[in-house]
């Protein structure tokens, strides 16, 4: 699929610009549009007077063009007839103060009313359109966001603490409330977190976050309801954002038929692009993994710069066609745009777009989407395949809430994002497929999970990973993990918890270093991994003991020097390591490039990879579809290993994809797509 968000409603519906936008469409190969988000006031522009010609004639159009769309629930934003008549529709801030109309996302969950015209807009929109030939599938909403602390929501989050604890004893005693002399003697005295009032107990707001994630999902699947009642075999996907911290997005996974998000890098703000590329890649395997490896959809992305980031930076050339063909060689089947065409005003009026103000196919951006879409045609073969990833790093929302909001050891730059991304990274710079799950997902498909700081192991996670190391994985833990349970409470009989037998340490202390600080720690002679040298730690330092464990490599200064510093336990058919330190980048390279090894798991190609280069592998069982990606400005060269390949990516004139030369040069921002017979 290749297309972008389509808003002729701000057009006034001109047929003439209609007209025109098909033939633009057709001329950069694009097939799918996302139609109709934000765009409930064309709908329904007074309260029960609906307004649909527009929209027929849209739709109509594509399906005589052989043009698809994924058609949206409008209830993104809501009118302004809506916010005067029934005030009760918009949000209420945590500082308990109700919202002016205006902006998006501006609207509760919870409302009676605004469910009411959610459901009744929804039906409209189903009985017209569920069986239209145009229409692939519905776009829920838009980047559901934030949370609501009106009455409404408040009666909500008392009725969802009472359902998941009981009674008021069991969640003073999750809550810890005795501290403080918090303690609840009736529901009716619960409030959300706010600035003015209760933001300290840790379970507390970790409940409120949990609840946040669950009336959303509840809101999202009451948008669903009336559109499956009509037809239930139009799939449903709502566009979700980059590692959004406010919504637990596995929550989503049941409701949803496929996963789409939109991705928006902030590309060239440095001469290094490899963090950010890896950033990007783990999202997207992330959003894959959501539902079991199923390919996804690149929902939005900017074909050319925003208006929103703080530096609105051009892609240079050769930047569109690797950043768009990054996601597909992480699971997608899409790649779609924030937007089609430019509005002439408002916050979103210099945004990028396929079509600019000047209105025709002229541009550079234009020419770019249009040769993106040429190898997209060359492409179709990969559509529904899959990444064959032996290896799993958990990246867990809950954990990442309750880790965050922890006071101590550092309050500042505790960077459990940048911890897992460290971790991932080792992996992307060695071109290793990936899956990015939560501590609830099912280990035994892995030989290889990784685990950085996890801090909160919720009830059954440690007898899991226990028996995934026992019955032969190989597990990765960090400093900071086992810390807490489900309810943020500290596990008692010393840390990590629930891991420790796993893991063969118990963690005494852990040492906070301030930013100016540093220690190293250095590789033990003649250690299984064969990891030599010293290296540079920073920020957290834990003090562990050995517990059948066997150090791998020791502190090199402080009180502590000379103290374990990484670990290995074997531990039935399996083993078990543990990092104590925090480790420059390099560590992570080496130390998982002999994991990799001896785990025995496959990497896309036998080669060594230039810095800033990855290689990533879809399959369908028969096939290997390789993507070599250049993501530098320097030309970059990859040896290719001893299996015949040909070239997916074939440049107009040329006859044939042939075999390719063993010896591949990449130009700056190039991107190969290659192919092979799976051995």
């Amino acid at each position: 699929m290749h297309g972008a968000d389509y808003n002729p409603d701000q057009w006034q519906h001109d047929p003439q610009v209609l007209e025109e936008d098909i033939r633009l469409m057709k001329l950069a190969k694009c097939n799918v549009m996302a139609v109709g988000i934000f765009g409930w006031t064309a709908l329904e522009p007074e309260e029960g007077v609906f307004t649909f010609e527009w929209l027929d004639r849209v739709l109509n159009t594509f399906a005589e063009n052989g043009i698809y769309a994924w058609l949206a629930t409008p209830s993104g934003a809501r009118p302004a007839w809506m916010a005067e008549q029934y005030p009760e529709v918009l949000r209420v801030g945590a500082n308990r103060v109700r919202n002016l109309f205006g902006a998006r996302h501006n609207h509760c969950y919870t409302s009676p009313v605004y469910r009411e015209k959610v459901t009744e807009m929804n039906r409209r929109l189903a009985e017209r359109y569920s069986q239209h030939p145009a229409v692939v599938g519905w776009h829920i909403s838009n980047e559901y966001s934030d949370d609501c602390h009106c009455d409404y929501c408040q009666e909500a989050f008392r009725g969802w603490l009472q359902s998941k604890y009981g009674t008021l004893e069991a969640l003073n005693q999750a809550w810890w409330t005795s501290f403080w002399s918090h303690t609840y003697t009736s529901w009716s005295q619960i409030e959300s977190p706010a600035p003015h009032g209760e933001k300290l107990v840790h379970a507390m707001n970790l409940d409120w976050k949990r609840f946040v994630t669950d009336q959303t999902v509840d809101f999202c699947r009451h948008e669903i309801a009336p559109l499956k009642a009509i037809n239930a075999e139009l799939p449903v996907t709502a566009n979700l954002m980059d590692a959004y911290e406010g919504l637990n997005y596995w929550k989503f996974t049941d409701v949803l038929d496929v996963i789409s998000w939109d991705a928006y890098p902030t590309w060239h703000h440095a001469k290094d692009q490899s963090s950010l590329a890896a950033w990007f890649s783990l999202n997207h395997d992330m959003f894959r993994s959501l539902r079991g490896g199923q390919p996804f959809l690149l929902m939005e992305s900017t074909p050319s710069t925003t208006n929103w980031q703080p530096v609105s930076k051009l892609k240079r050339p050769g930047m569109h066609l690797l950043s768009s063909l990054q996601a597909v060689a992480h699971g997608s089947d899409s790649v779609q745009y924030f937007q089609w065409r430019k509005s002439r005003g408002s916050s979103e009026k210099l945004h990028g777009a396929v079509v600019d103000h000047v209105g025709h196919e002229h541009t550079r951006v234009f020419r770019d989407v249009a040769e993106l879409g040429g190898h997209l045609e060359q492409l179709t073969e990969i559509l529904g395949t899959t990444v064959p990833a032996e290896t799993a790093v958990i990246f867990d929302w809950e954990n990442r809430w309750a880790v965050k909001d922890s006071q101590g050891p550092r309050n500042m730059g505790i960077n459990y994002e940048q911890t897992v991304l460290s971790h991932y990274q080792a992996f992307w710079d060695q071109g290793v497929p990936v899956d990015v799950i939560d501590m609830t997902g099912d280990f035994s498909k892995y030989k290889l999970v990784v685990a950085p700081m996890l801090y909160m192991v919720r009830p059954g996670v440690g007898e899991r990973i226990e028996q995934f190391v026992a019955g032969g994985g190989t597990f990765v833990a960090t400093y900071w993990s086992g810390v807490v349970d489900g309810n943020d409470l500290c596990f008692l009989g010393g840390f990590p918890g629930p891991l420790r037998q796993t893991l063969g340490i118990w963690s005494e202390e852990i040492d906070g270093l301030y930013d100016q600080d540093e220690n190293q720690i250095i590789c033990t002679e003649g250690n299984p991994l064969e990891l030599t040298g010293a290296f540079k730690v920073r920020e957290l330092c834990e003090l562990i003991h050995l517990e059948g464990a066997q150090a791998l490599a020791v502190y090199g200064e402080d009180f502590y020097a000379g103290r374990p510093a990484l670990t290995v336990n074997q531990f039935g058919q399996g083993k078990a390591y543990y990092m104590a330190a925090r480790a420059e980048q390099s560590f992570q390279n080496s130390f998982y490039k002999q994991i990799i090894k001896e785990a025995k798991i496959k990497p896309a190609l036998q080669t060594e990879l230039p810095h800033q280069v990855t290689v990533q592998i879809r399959t369908d069982g028969v096939h290997d579809f390789i993507f070599l990606m250049n993501f530098s400005d320097q030309d970059q060269t990859v040896l290719l290993d001893e299996q015949s390949y040909s070239d997916m990516l074939i440049s107009e004139g040329t006859a044939g994809s042939g075999t390719v030369n063993p010896s591949i040069v990449l130009q700056p921002y190039g991107v190969r797509v290659l192919k092979r017979s799976r051995s």
